[in-house]
């Protein structure tokens, strides 16, 4: 099946707030190809589908952060902070918007969150045998760094002779 949407256009809306992958209302209307406001009410109708690891609106604070990163063109007719959606909630979405488009952006979203854990992940395996490799290569360095400190240290002074004639 030929995707709708390329992969990288969804990564590239996928933002992390509050230590969470999340897509800004406005990103998932422009996917679903339909207004924002009609994706507000179809959740706010059904939100008790949405507790708020799924989905969360954001504080006065983190609105301004968010229009002066991405300049005010975005956001510039919104009256109120956009509500922000998790990967669960973008799942929940498809429940609310019945339509064969929702459903079939859902899937690509969800394909995209699903690929860009597996990325983190191999990354972490990645970083562990780096890890592991240093800490192994550390050590036969030591190894190897002693035997050129033993070499580099000053040979011990050769035993003084006694001159003269002693018995023993």
């Amino acid at each position: 099946m030929k995707e709708l949407i390329p992969i990288e256009r969804i990564e590239s809306k996928i933002l992390l707030l509050r230590g969470h992958k999340v897509m800004l209302d406005a990103d998932l209307a422009e996917l679903y190809d339909v207004e924002v406001k009609h994706l507000v009410r179809a959740v706010k109708r059904n939100i008790e589908r949405f507790p708020s690891e799924f989905m969360f609106q954001l504080n006065n604070k983190e609105f301004i952060e968010l229009r002066s990163h991405f300049g005010t063109a975005k956001f510039k007719m919104r009256r109120f902070a956009p509500l922000v959606f998790t990967e669960q909630g973008v799942a929940m979405l498809s429940s609310v918007l019945n339509s064969k488009r929702a459903i079939q952006i859902n899937i690509e979203i969800i394909k995209t969150f699903v690929r860009m854990r597996e990325m983190l992940i191999s990354n972490r395996e990645l970083a562990k045998k780096l890890d592991e490799l240093e800490a192994k290569y550390d050590k036969q360095f030591d190894v190897v760094f002693d035997a050129i400190r033993h070499l580099m240290a000053p040979p011990p002074p050769p035993p003084k002779k006694k001159i003269g004639f002693h018995a023993d």
